[in-house]
This record gives structure tokens, C-alpha cells and sequence, in this order.
């Protein structure tokens, strides 16, 4: 954890590949993180008074000055990045608040685009994925001041012969075999790379949309740096990717001038785009609660159904315990106080058990009265006319032989002559 001095500045820590340190940092009463990352192209000086900026709108500000190879070497830009991440993360931990990447010139590929990476998870192995989510639904806003910027070879001897930059005294032909000498190592140590690391670094850039924050990108066109047709296209594919992009041309300013040629306008668009910040955070943490109660829904719902799954299951082993056929008996302990004659101090493990007996089907026995009613329906009393003659045994019992008429037409005519009550005259069937 950097430490403050007073709110005047912040003592610094100086890692792999750069610069990290506090700029004005309040413990409360700030509105959120301004995130300022630089190159070398920048000086401390200059800073200083974008730390300032920032400070009289609210906002504190965690600045990663990253050396001249941070943007050539990805194990730099990679150490950088995990040491701010970590410092912002114990910052968020203690107080959630919107986060700001502010990139000037080459900072983005010394630092920024690694950080985008790790907060996304893209870096190898995966290794971070979802350690960072924190910090991902606090960033609500992303500024580019003079970039962004490709760094490659061909740039760093720009950047080296750059008179504003670099005062090496001497002769003329010293300084360009210096210059000479740089770009043909730059080349020799890292030119099988730059164009795989190059697209790694646009794709991570284009993929910050994913955050859902909106973009401030200050420029001009007398910038002798980068020029503002690469800006403009840059500011395009975000627009065209859902980007909310907001591209601010700025006449008749350098490198790296904006703030310093046009103060007015440079804080105004400043501050338009840190309220706008504040505003998309105030809707992430809303969504977010949101989720939250959505997903402690749908875990209460899930618990509910796995309570009913288990208690259908074991209802159901219950009743495949209950007997099924009339053999099955349930077995009740016997009580030892309800005996006759019995000491009521029997031990419990004399008592035997009782078999109680489910009950049997319903019969219809021969002698109830359902049983004797249906025999004398079925069983017709009046058998004239019936033929009876023994025509044999049946296991030594004689038995008799069938009627000369149907039993089922004489019982008819019975009952027909009672029905209409004649007296003996009938009329035969058809």
C-alpha cells in the first residue's frame, strides 16, 4: 500500500518497468480514482498538473509512470499492471467508487492495454479470470490524450530525434548514429514480436467497450506525433463496436498540449465526462444489486425445489415401506401397563410385538342376505315343464339332464303372466 503525505503528493514505489505512486489523494469526500497513465514522452512536471486538474474536480488520482522498454517489452507493461490492479483493489475493498482510465500517448501500450487484459481474463492460463471483478463494475470512464499509440521501432527514433525530448549535445552525425544504434536493437530484440503484440494491443483497446464506459479522446491535427486520421479511426471502430465516444479536436495544440493551449476547453470536457462517469457507476451499482437479488431468488427457489424433490422422494419410500397384500402385517410394540395380571415394571426388551393384519377383500357368503337374495333370483322356484332324468354320475352322484325348454324362456313366461296378471291364456312369442 503507497503511502500519502498530506494530500500534497504521495510517496512512490518504483517496480519492473516503471513508476507507481499516489497524486493527491484524499480519505474522503472524493468522488473516485483517476487512473493516469504515461510514458516517458511525458514529464513529471506536466503531471503534476493533471493531478491537480483532477483534484479540483474531487477525484484522486493513482499515477503509473512507466520507463522507455515498458512499451516494447510486454513483461514490463505486465508487472505495471498487476501492481496497479492490486492497489486498486485494496483501495475499492475499503470504499467502492467509479474508476477512470486517463492514457497519455504511449501509456496505453506501456500499461493499459495489460490491465484491460487481466481485468478480462485474456492474459495466458486464464489465471485472473474473475479475480478482478470488483474493480470491473467500478470503471465508468476512459480518457485518451494524445494516443492512442503503436509503439514500434520506427516510433522510438521519432520519439529519440524528437528536439523537445531529447538534449544530447555533441555533434550532429553522434546523435543520429545514437539514434541509429537504438532502432537497430529495438529491431533486433523485438521485431519477431511487434506485429503479434501489436494486434494484441488493438484488440485489448477495442475490447474496453465491454466495460460499459464512455470515452473522452482529445486531439489535433498539429500533432507531429501521432496524426489525427489514426485517432479518428481509433474513435470510429469504438463508435462502430456500441462505443459512446465523445472525440474533442482541439486547434493549434502539440503533443501532449492540450490542457496547457486550451485550459477552458480541456476542463470542461474533462468534467463533462467524469459526472457522466458518476452517473454510469450510480446505474452499474443498481443493476448489480439487482443481480444480486435476482440470483439469491433463484437460489432460494432452487432450494425449495430440491426440499420438494427430496421430500416426494421420500414419501415415496415411505409408502413403498407400507404393506401391500393381505400378508403384510404392521408390527406395534405392546404396551406392558395394558396386560391383566401383569407387573406394569416389565422390561421393555421382554415386550413382544403385536401382528396386526390388513383386511382381507369383501366375500359374499351363502348365508348373509345379499347372498340369499341373489340365489333367489338366479335359482328359479317353478320347474314345471322341466324334463329331470338321471342320465348319469358325476364322481358317484347322479346328475340332471338339461330342460326341454330353456329355463330362461320358462322363467320369461312366469314372469310376464304375473306382470299383466292373465289367467292362464297366453299368446305366444314371435
Amino acid at each position: 500500500m503507497l503511502e500519502g503525505q498530506g494530500g500534497e503528493g504521495c510517496s512512490g514505489g518504483s517496480v519492473r518497468g516503471g513508476k507507481i505512486y499516489w497524486g493527491k489523494k484524499a480519505t474522503s469526500d472524493f468522488k473516485g480514482i483517476v487512473v493516469i497513465f504515461a510514458w516517458v514522452s511525458i514529464q513529471e512536471s506536466q503531471l503534476g498538473d493533471y493531478v491537480d486538474l483532477y483534484s479540483s474536480l474531487g477525484w484522486n488520482s493513482l499515477v503509473c509512470h512507466a520507463h522507455f522498454l515498458s512499451a516494447f517489452h510486454h513483461d514490463r507493461a505486465m508487472s505495471l499492471a498487476l501492481f496497479v490492479l492490486d492497489e486498486l483493489m485494496e483501495e475499492l475493498r475499503t470504499r467502492s467508487c467509479p474508476v477512470v482510465f486517463v492514457a497519455f500517448c504511449a501509456g496505453s501500450k506501456a500499461c493499459l492495454y495489460k490491465v484491460v487484459q487481466l481485468i478480462e481474463g485474456r492474459c495466458e492460463g486464464q489465471l485472473y479470470q474473475g479475480k478482478y471483478r470488483l474493480l470491473r463494475n467500478c470503471i465508468s470512464g476512459q480518457i485518451y490524450d494524445s494516443g492512442p499509440v503503436d509503439v514500434t521501432s520506427d516510433f522510438g527514433i521519432r520519439y529519440v530525434l524528437h528536439p523537445t525530448i531529447v538534449r544530447v549535445p555533441g555533434p550532429s552525425k553522434f546523435v543520429s548514429w545514437v539514434v541509429k544504434c537504438v532502432g537497430s536493437g529495438l529491431d533486433a530484440l523485438y521485431i519477431t514480436r511487434f506485429e503479434s503484440v501489436a494486434a494484441e494491443y488493438w484488440q485489448a483497446l477495442y475490447s474496453s467497450i465491454n466495460f460499459g464506459a464512455p470515452f473522452l479522446i482529445l486531439c489535433s491535427e498539429k500533432d507531429d506525433s501521432v496524426t489525427f486520421q489514426s485517432i479518428y479511426a481509433f474513435a470510429q471502430r469504438l463508435q462502430d463496436l456500441g462505443g459512446d465516444v465523445n472525440l474533442v479536436k482541439l486547434c493549434n495544440s502539440s503533443h501532449l498540449g492540450h490542457y496547457q493551449n486550451h485550459p477552458i476547453q480541456y476542463r470542461a470536457a474533462v468534467t463533462y465526462l467524469l459526472e457522466k462517469a458518476s452517473s454510469i457507476y450510480s446505474q452499474k451499482m443498481i443493476l448489480e444489486q439487482e443481480k444480486s437479488v435476482m440470483e439469491g431468488m433463484q437460489d432460494e427457489i432452487s432450494e425449495l425445489i430440491c426440499d420438494l424433490q427430496n421430500a416426494a422422494i421420500n414419501s415415496n419410500e415411505s409408502f413403498t415401506r407400507v404393506a401391500v397384500g393381505p400378508s403384510d402385517h404392521f408390527f406395534l410394540p405392546s404396551s406392558a401397563g395394558q396386560h391383566d395380571g401383569r407387573d406394569s415394571g416389565t422390561p421393555q426388551d421382554e415386550q413382544k410385538e403385536k401382528p396386526i393384519s390388513l383386511p382381507s377383500p369383501p366375500r359374499i357368503s351363502p348365508h348373509s342376505v345379499l347372498g340369499q337374495f341373489l340365489f333367489d333370483v338366479c335359482v328359479p322356484k317353478n320347474v314345471e315343464g322341466w324334463d329331470v332324468k338321471s342320465s348319469g354320475t358325476l364322481n358317484g352322484r347322479p346328475f340332471a339332464s338339461a330342460p326341454r325348454h330353456s329355463p330362461f324362456g320358462v322363467s320369461f313366461d312366469i314372469w310376464r303372466r304375473k306382470r299383466l296378471g292373465c289367467n292362464g291364456s297366453t299368446h305366444p312369442l314371435a
